[in-house]
C-alpha cells in the first residue's frame, strides 16, 4: 500500500510547483489528479493533452522525474442532473477523463453516482432518505430504473472499452452513499464499477467503517483518507443530518478532519487491516478538507499518522499453522 495525495488541495500552485511541494513531502508517492468537476482541474489541460503522444510523454515524464505516479484521475460531478445542459457537461468530462486515463496508463477514474431530479421535468436533484410518503419511493425507483441503471451500464461499458475502471465515490445526496447503494448499482452495471472509498463520508453517518469496508470487498478500487469528527453536543440536540456551511463550525453537528483528528491511530489500523482482508492493496490518497488546520499541519499530521499504519510489504504466509 502506498500514501498518495488529492492535489486540489494546492490548486495554488502551478504544475511544476504542485509537483516540487508533493516531493518535499518524501512518504507521498502517488498524486491524484482533478480533471473537471467539483475538483477542477488545476494540475492537468485535459484538452491539451488528449490525443496528444508528445504532451503526453512529456507530462508523464515531470511525474517520473519527481518520483511520483498517477493513483486516479478524478472528475466529480453529477451526470445525472435532471438539467440536460448540466448533465451533458459532467458525461462530457467523465468521458475526455476515460479517455485520458488510458493514455496515461491510468487504471482508475473517480467520480460521484450523480442524483437526478423527481421527475423529467424537474429542474434541481431530488436525494430521497425516507420511505414515507410514498411518492418518495416511487420517486426512487424512477430514479434508478430510468436514470442512474441506464446510465452508468453505458458508462461503465464504455470505461471498460478503454481498459479504466469507475470506482464511484459514495457520498450522501447522491444515489450511492453507502455500502447498499453501492452495492446495487454495481450488480446492475457489472464489475468494472466500484468504489472510491472515502471513510469520512460513512463516518457521521454512523457507520462502522472496517465493517463497510469488509461487505465492499473487492469493489474497492481507490480509497481516500479523510477523517470526521462529530460534535457530541451538537449531535446530542440535532443528529448528524446538518445542512448548515462548513463555516459555521462550530454549530455543525460534524466538520471534516485531517486523518487523526477525528478518530485515532488504532481506527485507522483496523480500516488499513480491513483494506487489506479485502483484497486492496493500492493507494490511500490524502484528501484535506480540514478548515481548522492549515495545509501544511493538515497534511503533516495525516502523512505522519498514516506512515505509521499503512502496511507496505507484502502479507507473510501463515507459517504457524
Amino acid at each position: 500500500m502506498k500514501l498518495g495525495l488529492f492535489t486540489p488541495v494546492l490548486g495554488k500552485l502551478t504544475f511544476k510547483a504542485m509537483l516540487a511541494k508533493v516531493r518535499e513531502l518524501e512518504k507521498v508517492t502517488a498524486i491524484e489528479l482533478g480533471t473537471g468537476g467539483w475538483p477542477g482541474h488545476d494540475h492537468i489541460d485535459v484538452d491539451a493533452l488528449l490525443d496528444n503522444k508528445g504532451c503526453i510523454a512529456e507530462y508523464r515524464a515531470m511525474i517520473d522525474d519527481a518520483g511520483l505516479t498517477i493513483s486516479a484521475l478524478s472528475c466529480h460531478g453529477n451526470p445525472l442532473h435532471p438539467d440536460r445542459a448540466t448533465a451533458q457537461t459532467y458525461d462530457d468530462e467523465f468521458r475526455k477523463t476515460v479517455r485520458l486515463a488510458e493514455q496515461l496508463d491510468v487504471p482508475v477514474v473517480v467520480t460521484f453516482s450523480g442524483c437526478p431530479g423527481d421527475s423529467d421535468d424537474a429542474k434541481h436533484p431530488n436525494w430521497v432518505t425516507a420511505p414515507w410518503p410514498p411518492e418518495f419511493l416511487e420517486v426512487l425507483e424512477w430514479q434508478w430504473e430510468k436514470k442512474a441503471i441506464p446510465y452508468w451500464c453505458g458508462a461503465s461499458n464504455f470505461a471498460a472499452n478503454h481498459g479504466v475502471k469507475v470506482a464511484l465515490e459514495a457520498h450522501p445526496g447522491f444515489l450511492v452513499y453507502n455500502v447498499d447503494s453501492a452495492l446495487k448499482l454495481r450488480h446492475a452495471a457489472g464489475p468494472n464499477l466500484g468504489v472510491n472509498f472515502d471513510p469520512s463520508h460513512f463516518f457521521w453517518q454512523g457507520v462502522d467503517v472496517p465493517a463497510a469496508i469488509r461487505a465492499l470487498g473487492d469493489s474497492i478500487f481507490h480509497v481516500h483518507a479523510k477523517d470526521v469528527a462529530l460534535d457530541p453536543q451538537n449531535v446530542a440536540v440535532n443528529g448528524v443530518i446538518d445542512t448548515k456551511t462548513y463555516r459555521r463550525m462550530a454549530e455543525r453537528s460534524w466538520l471534516f478532519r485531517s486523518v487523526g483528528w477525528g478518530h485515532d491511530e488504532l481506527e485507522w489500523k483496523r480500516i488499513v487491516s480491513a483494506l487489506r482482508m479485502s483484497g486492496y492493496d493500492y493507494v490511500m490518497s490524502i484528501e484535506h478538507e480540514d478548515a481548522l488546520a492549515s495545509v501544511d499541519e493538515g497534511l503533516g499530521a495525516a502523512i505522519d499518522l498514516l506512515s505509521r499504519v499503512i502496511l507496505t510489504e507484502p502479507p507473510v504466509d501463515a507459517w504457524w499453522t
